[in-house]
């Protein structure tokens, strides 16, 4: 992970992996890796809001990946760094 941040809904990554990596299958070890992370320091307070324990779904499903392709980097890290106030 090159950069990260985040908004109230959603988080914004930037990730350096080669092109032959399955990246759903990346994206699918981010989530459970962090939500088994999140879950167990926030434990308390997440029980308000997560009680099925059957099915204790933490993200959701979706993602949205786009390459970088020739970008320079130093923008790419400055518009994921200006998302926690974006300008409206």
């Amino acid at each position: 992970m090159v950069e990260f941040n985040k908004e109230e809904n959603h988080v914004h990554l930037l990730v350096d992996a080669h092109p032959d990596n399955n990246i759903s299958q990346l994206i699918s070890s981010l989530k459970s890796a962090s939500s088994r992370i999140i879950r167990k320091e926030f434990e308390d307070y997440l029980k308000q809001f997560y009680w099925k324990k059957e099915d204790p779904s933490f993200w959701t499903d979706a993602y949205c990946i786009i390459s970088a392709g020739g970008a320079p980097l130093e923008i790419i890290k400055e518009y994921i760094r200006s998302q926690e106030n974006p300008k409206s």
